[in-house]
């Protein structure tokens, strides 16, 4: 029976079919990608993938389960906290690009700069409600503030949206799926 770790979230597997449905051709990246769980399942469903993260040890984890699952999936380590954004993410490199729970905003322009126009963003990660029920993280600078992931992404086509408490495991999230302008 697989965990909550390794099962993909659930604002990825809700917009699935957008993605595959998305006339934008080019590999989808899994922005900060952790153990791969995200990854390895658009893999699964035929997305060529890419995958990001900061840390050798989830790589690892990640690059394990793809092997598992018998699917490749682009692994590379960045820190996408220093340096200049830019120079991780290429401009207009991908149809699609999935952030799950993680925030930095000076990164928020590379970003869209690396989704192809007509592209998807698929992104959700914590709001400053979460410190109601849990204690991490407790940087205030990985916590949405109310309304901002929108805001952040005002210049794109909203498609669908979230924001308050999710169960399994419970936690308070701001959600956003929209198309770059084309």
């Amino acid at each position: 029976m697989k965990t909550y770790v390794d099962k993909p979230s659930e604002i990825v597997c809700e917009h699935v079919g957008l993605l595959a449905q998305n006339p934008v051709l080019g590999p989808v990246l899994d922005l900060a990608c952790g153990g791969g769980r995200n990854a390895v399942f658009l893999a699964e469903l035929g997305f060529e993938v890419e995958g990001v993260d900061v840390s050798d040890e989830a790589l690892a984890v990640a690059a394990g389960r793809a092997r598992e699952a018998g699917v490749t999936v682009r692994l590379r380590r960045a820190d996408l906290e220093s340096g200049a954004p830019g120079a991780v993410l290429p401009a207009n490199a991908y149809s699609a690009v999935v952030v799950v729970k993680y925030l930095h905003r000076p990164l928020i322009p590379a970003i869209k700069a690396a989704l192809r126009p007509g592209g998807i963003i698929v992104y959700e990660t914590f709001t400053r409600r979460h410190l109601e029920i849990a204690t991490k993280p407790s940087n205030p600078d990985f916590l949405l503030r109310e309304g901002e992931l929108r805001t952040l992404f005002a210049d794109f086509e909203p498609i669908a949206g979230f924001e308050g408490r999710r169960e399994n495991p419970p936690r308070f999230v701001a959600a956003f799926v929209g198309r770059k302008p084309q």
